[in-house]
């Protein structure tokens, strides 16, 4: 377990996507340390369970509908949040996804998969889907970005944590605009490092390896609970041989989100993912 950190007593943190099952788990680890938590997710009701589990253990917080492609939405949690616990210290920008409508059926095409009804090549895919996945990522990160971080500004210790993936260096096969809207993710977030440097707001970015989640698991894992081809390759690819647990981002976590030891860091995006970005396959 991570030691209690006293910097993070009495900061709030705002977690877009909080009941996710990887955003769920940091909100749970900083309200232990102290930190007053604002979920936001669409689905109130969702967040409620996050914020009932962290309400059991002794900590704070609240959850609040909220749509982050929506600037009004996301306004109206900023005010409620300000009336709650003041200004947001740390912001975490965890909601995003993909959609089956922007993925496709097969790694690669063959020309047989024009002639099958059942395939869904990149010819197939909608522009809807695609720019449903991209916005959620991309405009779902900077949103939240333009509206919490001017009240952030100046604060002591005011940080910004993105999410970004394993396919931000390296598109993932099938999913070509999650990929591609992660990939923003690390350049936005070196961007916004650079941008708000001089008004005391850190940013930086956490780039998940294969964690099971509820969005992935159909893809990893079969129903009785062995591995799918693809997560096999994943594992195959992956030095530590497995999938990461939640509670392998929260040390990352911790460090980001304190200044006292992470102070000079900003503009990077740090990878946490069982060695898979730096095997070669050989």
């Amino acid at each position: 377990m991570i030691p209690l950190n006293e910097n993070l007593k009495g900061k709030t943190a705002v977690i877009t996507g909080g009941s996710g099952v990887l955003t769920s788990a940091m909100a749970k680890e900083l309200a232990r340390h102290g930190t007053n938590i604002v979920i936001l997710n669409r689905n109130k009701a969702t967040g409620e369970s996050i914020v009932a589990e962290i309400e059991q253990r002794g900590g704070t917080a609240i959850a609040i509908s909220c749509d982050v492609l929506d600037k009004d939405s996301v306004k109206a949690a900023e005010a409620l949040t300000l009336s709650m616990f003041g200004c947001c210290d740390i912001l975490i920008n965890g909601a995003g996804g993909n959609h089956q409508d922007a993925t496709t059926s097969d790694e690669v095409l063959s020309e047989a998969d024009l002639l099958d009804v059942n395939s869904r090549t990149l010819y197939d895919l909608e522009i809807e889907g695609i720019e449903r996945v991209i916005n959620l990522n991309l405009l779902g990160t900077i949103i939240p970005s333009q509206v919490f971080s001017k009240n952030m500004i100046g604060l002591n210790g005011a940080t910004i944590i993105n999410i970004s993936s394993m396919s931000a260096y390296t598109p993932l096969t099938k999913i070509p605009a999650y990929s591609a809207s992660k990939a923003a993710i690390n350049n936005y977030t070196a961007w916004l490092a650079v941008y708000l440097s001089e008004v005391s707001i850190r940013v930086n970015a956490i780039a998940p390896g294969f964690f099971l989640t509820n969005q992935n698991r159909n893809l990893l894992m079969q129903e009785d609970g062995s591995l799918t081809q693809r997560s096999k390759k994943i594992i195959d690819h992956t030095p530590m041989k497995r999938f990461g647990l939640a509670e392998d981002l929260l040390g990352t976590l911790i460090w980001l989100a304190d200044d006292n030891l992470s102070g000079f860091v900003t503009g990077v995006t740090i990878p946490i993912d069982g060695g898979f970005m730096a095997y070669s396959g050989v």
